[in-house]
């Protein structure tokens, strides 16, 4: 049959889904809860199960016990340090990276190939080894004259190294994919470039750079590696949430770890879900335009 639809000039037709055999419907239905079931079954075990063992020993003392644990003055502490800091080093690398990211993408300058694989290092390198050098740098024995061992400021130098790529590369796509004829109207039109950019290119990056910002918020809350020799770990005024949680399981007190740990995660949730939130708004905002 199909050979004298060829004769006659015509091409076959493919059948359609009430003419296709049973076994190929069979086998498109099934693959769907197979593959459904195998991520469940995989983020059961990488990510539901290990936080569903932290809430519960967080809970082992019952809800009064998870309060006392986080009210206790060295975990208050610590999550204020941490928070502060993470905040003030979001605000930072929102700034400096998306300056950054508008130098890699607009301009052309020698060494710009090397600059750009430097802001993909501190994914590579091991966070131990990024406080060693800072600590080698900014140091008691410093060959600069810098002395932020031990300080709030190194932490914030620490945890800027760490989420500076965060803000970089949310924000490069969005530049390279910016229209330059709307940046040149307004040129035309006789805007300044201050103005231009405050008018025309910052709300086209402004979710780029919030979305960066928030993932290195909530990268900087949970980092330990990079901070555990420059920071110096001074309780109440160094010591991170991170090296309170180590602090509290070397004691023997698990609970206490615990109940910290699940306030870093509820922090680092309501910071993702405020981005995806953000994010659905200027997507909206966008159709409906």
């Amino acid at each position: 049959m199909a050979h004298s639809a060829v004769v006659a000039g015509l091409e076959p037709v493919a059948p359609t889904d009430a003419e296709a055999p049973s076994a190929v419907r069979t086998r498109r239905w099934t693959a769907r809860p197979l593959g459904v079931g195998v991520v469940g079954l995989w983020l059961s075990v990488i990510v539901l199960l290990p936080l569903a063992a932290l809430a519960a020993t967080s809970l082992e003392g019952g809800a009064g016990g998870f309060v006392a644990a986080v009210s206790e003055p060295g975990a208050r502490a610590a999550l204020w340090v941490t928070v502060w800091v993470s905040a003030v080093v979001a605000v930072l690398n929102a700034v400096m990276g998306t300056l950054i990211a508008w130098v890699l993408v607009r301009d052309e300058f020698p060494g710009k190939r090397v600059v750009n694989a430097l802001i993909d290092l501190p994914f590579a390198l091991p966070t131990i080894v990024a406080s060693i050098v800072l600590l080698s740098l900014y140091g008691p024995s410093s060959p600069v004259g810098i002395h932020l061992n031990a300080t709030q400021p190194g932490l914030l130098v620490a945890l800027a190294f760490v989420t500076l790529p965060f803000v970089v590369r949310s924000v490069q796509p969005v530049l390279l994919e910016l229209d330059r004829d709307v940046e040149e109207a307004a040129a035309s039109l006789g805007a300044s470039n201050r103005t231009t950019f405050r008018r025309v290119v910052l709300p086209t990056l402004a979710p780029a750079i919030l979305g960066g910002a928030g993932l290195a918020f909530a990268r900087a809350i949970g980092e330990y590696g990079s901070v555990v020799l420059i920071g110096g770990n001074i309780p109440k005024k160094t010591q991170v949430a991170s090296q309170y949680i180590q602090q509290q399981v070397e004691t023997d007190q698990p609970v206490n770890a615990a109940a910290v740990s699940v306030v870093l995660l509820l922090i680092a949730f309501a910071t993702l879900f405020v981005l995806r939130w953000a994010a659905g708004r200027g997507r909206a905002r966008e159709v409906s335009s």
